[in-house]
């Protein structure tokens, strides 16, 4: 299957650079952002993402499903209950503060995992972002690409934006709404072999996010 995207602004501020001598001058801050494609906390906050009823819960049954290693991403999507009903874990390529590719890696893993939505009115299911990086709980600039990207692959798979939750060394912290613990954590290594990144997806399980750790899936190679 093929996907074809337009290109993106960094591309048309190039051409448009090659274009007009005016156009050389140096960028500033808002300009990289915009062009590089990245919420700011303010315009994230200003999103009215919903909140999750059981974020511990939901954050640890991601890890224990997952076991994400720093530079993994854990994309899931939750029904109206927040049950989980698929999730998908990959390893970004490198640090990025382009949300275009970050959108585009995301898309294609809910596109394999769950069916996509556009065809209702409103969205029913919710789509969260666990990512483990090195660092501590402070935004960053690929905090702000990954957030961008949620937002455009949740609106293009007919999805609500959910959290953007980071997992570091001191613990998660779920952005904009300043709740977080210390466990689990990007310290937790792996308890088994098998339980390397993949996709998972199944029927939603009993109970909040934390069912995702007694949920049978099953795992599709990379």
């Amino acid at each position: 299957m093929t996907f074809a995207f337009a290109p993106s602004a960094a591309t048309a501020a190039s051409a448009a650079s090659a274009a007009s001598p005016a156009a050389s001058r140096p960028l500033s801050a808002g300009s990289v952002h915009r062009f590089a494609r990245m919420l700011e906390p303010a315009e994230w906050a200003a999103a009215g993402i919903p909140l999750l009823r059981s974020p511990r819960e939901v954050v640890g049954g991601l890890h224990a499903r997952h076991r994400p290693t720093t530079g993994t991403a854990v994309v899931a999507v939750l029904d109206h209950e927040e049950r989980l009903a698929a999730s998908a874990s990959f390893t970004a390529r490198a640090a990025s503060v382009d949300g275009w590719e970050l959108r585009n890696a995301l898309l294609t893993h809910l596109r394999r995992v769950v069916p996509h939505d556009l065809r209702r009115r409103s969205p029913v299911r919710t789509a969260v972002l666990l990512y483990c990086r090195d660092g501590d709980e402070r935004w960053t600039a690929e905090d702000g690409a990954w957030m961008w990207g949620l937002r455009d692959a949740c609106t293009l798979h007919g999805l609500r934006c959910g959290a953007y939750i980071t997992l570091t060394r001191g613990g998660w912290q779920v952005l904009g709404d300043g709740r977080g613990g210390r466990r689990p954590s990007s310290a937790a290594g792996p308890e088994s072999s098998l339980d390397a990144p993949g996709e998972r997806a199944g029927p939603p399980a009993s109970g909040p996010g934390s069912a995702a750790r007694n949920m049978p899936g099953r795992s599709a190679a990379h």
